[in-house]
């Protein structure tokens, strides 16, 4: 129940961070980037039984 929660709130951040605003712009992908690398990592540690 925790890992399902905690995926659908690393994708709503994930989709929150992208660069799509004009003030955002400068940003990059970082905000992005980091948000998708926890989201693997969560992804993977709930897919083996860790979390």
């Amino acid at each position: 129940m925790l890992s399902t929660v905690l995926i659908i709130v690393l994708l709503l951040l994930l989709i929150s961070a992208l660069p799509t605003w004009p003030y955002s712009s400068e940003w990059g992908y970082g905000p992005g980037g980091i948000l998708g690398a926890l989201l693997v990592i969560v992804i993977v540690m709930a897919l083996i039984g860790r979390l």
